[in-house]
C-alpha cells in the first residue's frame, strides 16, 4: 500500500492506524445527518468514487441507526476549532463528523484519498481500506487561491471548473479571479470588448459551483492603480492621475495608470460598476485592489499630496472606497503595499478592512509587516505567490521558500488569510500547468503549517504530491520534471526579483543586454541552463503516450522548454556581438536560424492557449512572441 505520510494532502494534524481493515461491501450506504446542499455535493463525488471501486452507494438524510455505512455529521459542540473533523474507518465502517459543514466536507476529501491512495499501483482497484482515526483541522481559517484572469488570459468555463475541483480536493476555502477589465460591465462595452470577459451568468455559475464545494468566490475589482485598460480609452482618460500618460512597469510606452485620488466623478465610476459586478456573488468580501499606484501624487493629486503628505491621501481615498464597499453590504479587502510604505496611516485604518500582505521573493519580509498589521488588531491575510509569471518555467527553489516562509510568518503574527496568488505579467505567457504546483504546495502549508517547516523536505515531497494529486497519477515523474524544469533559472547564475532571466530575454528583446536585469548575465550560465533544458526535453517524450491524461500538461511542458532554449540562443549569441548591441545586429545565418526555431513554438503557443482559455486575449499575448519573430526576420 502507499505509505501513509504519502496518501494525504494536505497533511492531516494526527493519524492513527487502529489494525485491520474495512471491507468495501457490494452495496452500502452514504448517511448525510443534514439537507445541506454542500454535504449532498460531497456525497455525491463519494458516490462517484465508490462505484469505481465496485461499490454502489447509496444516498440518504436523516436517522443513520441501524443501516448506515459511513456516516456524515456535523456537531459543533465536539470540536474547539472551526472546518475540523475526525474520521473513523474501523471494520464496520466510516464515520466522520465535523465541527460544521465544512469540516464534514473536508473529512470526506480525506476519505477519498484512503479510498483511491492504492488505485494506480494495483492492476485491481481495491476492495478494503486501512482502519485508522483522522482527527484535522486547519491553521488558517481563509486558504484562498487567487488566479490573475487579467493580463490577457481569461480560461474557458471548464478550465475553471475543473481547477475549482483540484482546489476543492486540496480543502481550499476562497477564490479570487482577479479583474481589471475582464467583467462584462454594461455601458463599458469599448473597455472590453476585445477581452473575452466573463458575464454576470458566467459569475453565477462560478459562484454555485463554488458554493457547493464549500468554496467562497471573492468578487475582486481593482479600483485605483492598475487602472490603464480604462483610462486609455479618452472616455475614461479624465479620470485619470496622469491623463498625458506615465512611465510605468507593466508596459513599455508610457500610458494613464492609477485612478486620480481626489476626483469625485471617480466614485462615481466604481459605484456603477460595483453595483454590476457585487450581485452576482454571494461572498460580503470584496478586493478592490489599491495597490501599487506609482503615479500617485506626480499628477492632478500633486498638491493635495503635498499639503497633506502622500499617505493620507491614499488613506482619504481608500475610506471613500470603503464607504462605497459598505453601502453594498460587503466589506473590503485590499492590498497593504502601499499602506505599509507610509506606516504612519496605518492605525487609522477602518476597523472593518481586510489588509493583504502581498510578497513573491523566498526572503519577503512577511514577518516584519505581520508585525505591522498585528498591532492594527485588524484582520489580514498573508498573500505569497506560485513565482510562475514573468518566467514560463516558474521558479521552483523561490516559490518554496516564498509559500513556507509566508504561512510560517503568517500563523505567528495571528493572520487570519493564506491568499495563493498567480499572476499573468506581460501576456500570461506560463500554461497552467507551471502555476499548479505552486497552488498544491500552498494548499499544503496553509492547512498544515508543519510542511512549511522545512523548504527542503518539500521539495523531495513535492514530485510524489504533484504526480498523484496535480495529474491522479503514480510515480509518472512528471512532477519532478516541472519542478526541476522550474529551477532553469537558476542554472543561469542570472537570478533576479520576480521573473527569470530567460524570460526578460525573450520578452524584452529590444533592450541592450546593459540593463540592470541582465547584469550577472555570461555566457557559462546561458550554456549550463541551456545543458539542464536539453536533458530534462528529453524526459518529456512519452508522457502522452504512457498516460493519454498527460498529454497535454506534456506538451505543455514541452513548449516551455523549447522556448527556454531559445532565450538561451538568444543570449548567448547577443552576448558574443556585444552587450550595446541588439538583437537585429546578429548575422543573417543567426537570427534565421533562431527564427526557425521560434516559429513553430508560437503556432504551439496558439493551439495550447485554445484548449484552456477564451480566444479574446491571445492576439494581445502572442503579438509579444511574434514581436521577436519581427525582430529576427
Amino acid at each position: 500500500m502507499t505509505p501513509l505520510t504519502d496518501r494525504f494532502h494536505p497533511s492531516p494534524q494526527s493519524v492513527e492506524l487502529t489494525g485491520g481493515v474495512f471491507e468495501l461491501p457490494p452495496e452500502l450506504t452514504i448517511q448525510l445527518g443534514s439537507e445541506s446542499t454542500q454535504l449532498h455535493s460531497s456525497a455525491t463525488r463519494l458516490q462517484a468514487v465508490l462505484e469505481q471501486m465496485g461499490s454502489k452507494a447509496s444516498i440518504k438524510t436523516g436517522d443513520a441507526s441501524g443501516f448506515a455505512t459511513i456516516e456524515l455529521l456535523a456537531d459543533a459542540g465536539s470540536f474547539n476549532a472551526d472546518q475540523a473533523y475526525r474520521l473513523e474507518i474501523d471494520r464496520r465502517g466510516v464515520r466522520i463528523v465535523g465541527s460544521d459543514i465544512a469540516g464534514t466536507v473536508y473529512g470526506v476529501v480525506t476519505l477519498i484519498q484512503c479510498l483511491t491512495g492504492d488505485r494506480h499501483r494495483d492492476q485491481e482497484a481495491p476492495t478494503a481500506i486501512e482502519c485508522l482515526r483522522i482527527g484535522d483541522w486547519p491553521e488558517f481559517v481563509v486558504r484562498g487561491v487567487l488566479l490573475d484572469i487579467s493580463r490577457d488570459r481569461v480560461p474557458k468555463m471548464r478550465t475553471l471548473l475543473e481547477l475549482i475541483d483540484l482546489l476543492a480536493s486540496w480543502k481550499i476555502n476562497q477564490i479570487q479571479l482577479y479583474m481589471e477589465h475582464t467583467f462584462a460591465y454594461e455601458g463599458h462595452e469599448i473597455v472590453w470588448k476585445d477581452a473575452d470577459p466573463l458575464t454576470a451568468e458566467d459569475i453565477r455559475t462560478i459562484d454555485r459551483y463554488c458554493h457547493d464545494h464549500c468554496i467562497e468566490l471573492v468578487p475582486n475589482q481593482n479600483s485605483f492603480g492598475h487602472f490603464h485598460r480604462w483610462l486609455i480609452h479618452e472616455a475614461y482618460r479624465p479620470l485619470a492621475e496622469c491623463p498625458e500618460g506615465v512611465k510605468h512597469p507593466f508596459n513599455e510606452e508610457p500610458e494613464p495608470f492609477s485612478l486620480c485620488a481626489i476626483d469625485p466623478k471617480v466614485l462615481d465610476l466604481l459605484g456603477d460598476l460595483y453595483d454590476q459586478l457585487l450581485p452576482n456573488f454571494t461572498s460580503t468580501l470584496f478586493n478592490v485592489g489599491l495597490d501599487e499606484t506609482f503615479d500617485l501624487g506626480i499628477g492632478r493629486s500633486a498638491a493635495a499630496c503635498q499639503k497633506k503628505g502622500k499617505g493620507h491621501v491614499y488613506l482619504e481615498y481608500l475610506k471613500r472606497v470603503n464607504r462605497l464597499v459598505e453601502a453594498r453590504g460587503h466589506r473590503m479587502q485590499f492590498w497593504a503595499d502601499i499602506l505599509l510604505q507610509t506606516p504612519e496611516v496605518v492605525g487609522e485604518l477602518p476597523e472593518s478592512v481586510i489588509p493583504l500582505e502581498w510578497g513573491y521573493e523566498a526572503d519577503h519580509p512577511f514577518e516584519k509587516h505581520g508585525e505591522i498589521l498585528a498591532s492594527t488588531g485588524l484582520d489580514f491575510y498573508v498573500c505569497p505567490g506560485t513565482s510562475s509569471w514573468n518566467s514560463l518555467s516558474g521558479r521552483t527553489t523561490n516559490a518554496i521558500g516564498n509559500l513556507s516562509r509566508a504561512a510560517i510568518a503568517g500563523k505567528t503574527a495571528g493572520a487570519g488569510g493564506y491568499l495563493i496568488t498567480d499572476w499573468g505579467d506581460f501576456g500570461h505567457l506560463q500554461p497552467l500547468t507551471v502555476s499548479l504546483p505552486g497552488f498544491l504546495i500552498g494548499a499544503g502549508c496553509a492547512w498544515n503549517t508543519s510542511m512549511a517547516s522545512d523548504p527542503d523536505s518539500l521539495r523531495t515531497a513535492a514530485p510524489a504530491l504533484i504526480d498523484r494529486f496535480v495529474f491522479d497519477s503514480a510515480d509518472s515523474g512528471l512532477g519532478e520534471l516541472i519542478l526541476s524544469l522550474g529551477d532553469t533559472y537558476r542554472q543561469t547564475g542570472a537570478e533576479i526579483k520576480n521573473g527569470s532571466v530567460l524570460f526578460f530575454l525573450l520578452v524584452f528583446a529590444t533592450e541592450p543586454l546593459t540593463h540592470p536585469r541582465f547584469d550577472k548575465l555570461d555566457k557559462a550560465g546561458l550554456e549550463a541552463a541551456r545543458d539542464h533544458i536539453e536533458k530534462l526535453q528529453s524526459e518529456l517524450i512519452g508522457f502522452g503516450s504512457r498516460e493519454p491524461h498527460l498529454e497535454l500538461p506534456r506538451r505543455e511542458m514541452e513548449w516551455v522548454a523549447g522556448m527556454l532554449l531559445v532565450a538561451c540562443k538568444l543570449g548567448i549569441e547577443r552576448l558574443e556581438i556585444g552587450r550595446d548591441r541588439s538583437a537585429t545586429d546578429l548575422s543573417t545565418s543567426i537570427r534565421a536560424e533562431i527564427r526557425s526555431e521560434l516559429a513553430p513554438l508560437v503556432e504551439e503557443y496558439r493551439w495550447l492557449w485554445s484548449q484552456r482559455s477564451r480566444p479574446g486575449g491571445l492576439s494581445s499575448s502572442s503579438a509579444r512572441l511574434e514581436r521577436i519573430l519581427a525582430l529576427l526576420g
